[in-house]
């Protein structure tokens, strides 16, 4: 199969690329610059020259393929709302580019849509009241494509998608507490965050592009759920510093624009993904991945 990924040399989209080609299909990139096309062709990949503003290129890109992933996303927390904006209308043309072919077309989503506090499951509908609201209007415009021909699926990525190369919320953990002191979590450090390994991650979007069907929402899920005092305690032990509790009103403070993150709890469950399509977690977990000196050493 030709598939067209956006989002191709970040940290997930990189693992599916390689992934993909080691199932044996053909890889075109998305890419914005002469260093992500240069990546991508040292991956076997071919490149799709293009941005996630140049919606022709996109069209094109997605048109000329015979399944679409869509992995991409601009991560400015500064304007999430802008970013979940354009990340609606590029679910859109890509869509629109598959519309009455029935080719697959695989749509990140994230498991901060569903309602905190209980375990999320696939069945779950996003809480428009949430946080994270602004997003949902992309997982919405990618399921409805399944009723106009196009086999399309979500996958939801947890709070923490970890291994080699992770510059998300763990990193960002570990240089705030380099640049503290401390290792902390909020109150009691109960809440807990859903996890998973970039490879399991990639592995699941391979099959979503390969057997899923249409309208599915899966869930990338190693970890259900782990508490944030767990991932400071590992932090405060690897940089040899005292673990803390800060309180609800020094969250924001001490974390920055990640203190809605660090207290949000959103146990999440993968039993529907896995009996659905037969994927199993099988990389290390969320504790032991970044109880490691590689992450302590960037």
């Amino acid at each position: 199969m030709r598939v067209f990924v956006t989002g191709a040399t970040g940290f997930i989209g990189s693992a599916i690329v390689r992934e993909l080609i080691g199932a044996g299909h053909e890889v075109v990139g998305l890419a914005r610059s002469e260093a992500a096309a240069a990546t991508l062709t040292a991956a076997g990949a071919a490149v799709h020259h293009g941005s996630l503003d140049d919606l022709d290129s996109l069209r094109s890109g997605a048109a000329a393929a015979d399944g679409v992933i869509h992995a991409a996303f601009i991560h400015d927390f500064s304007d999430y709302a802008g970013a979940c904006k354009k990340d609606s209308e590029v679910v859109e043309v890509l869509g629109e580019a598959l519309a009455g072919s029935d080719r697959p077309f695989v749509v990140t989503s994230v498991n901060a849509l569903l309602t905190p506090g209980r375990l999320g499951t696939e069945n779950d509908t996003p809480d428009p009241n949430s946080a994270s609201a602004t997003r949902i209007a992309s997982e919405e415009r990618a399921l409805a494509m399944a009723s106009r021909g196009v086999r399309a699926s979500v996958v939801r990525l947890p709070e923490s998608v970890h291994g080699d190369g992770d510059r998300a919320f763990v990193p960002v953990l570990i240089a705030i507490a380099r640049r503290t002191g401390v290792s902390a979590y909020v109150g009691a450090g109960a809440n807990r965050w859903a996890a998973v390994h970039r490879l399991d991650a990639a592995r699941l979007y391979r099959l979503a592009l390969e057997s899923a069907p249409a309208g599915s929402r899966l869930h990338a899920i190693g970890d259900e759920g782990v508490p944030l005092r767990d991932i400071a305690a590992v932090i405060g032990r690897r940089l040899n510093v005292p673990v803390v509790s800060k309180s609800p009103e020094e969250a924001d403070d001490h974390f920055g624009w990640l203190a809605h993150f660090v207290s949000i709890d959103n146990p999440t469950s993968s039993a529907l993904t896995q009996e659905r399509l037969g994927w199993r977690p099988v990389q290390p977990a969320l504790i032991p991945d970044i109880d490691r000196e590689v992450y302590f050493t960037s």
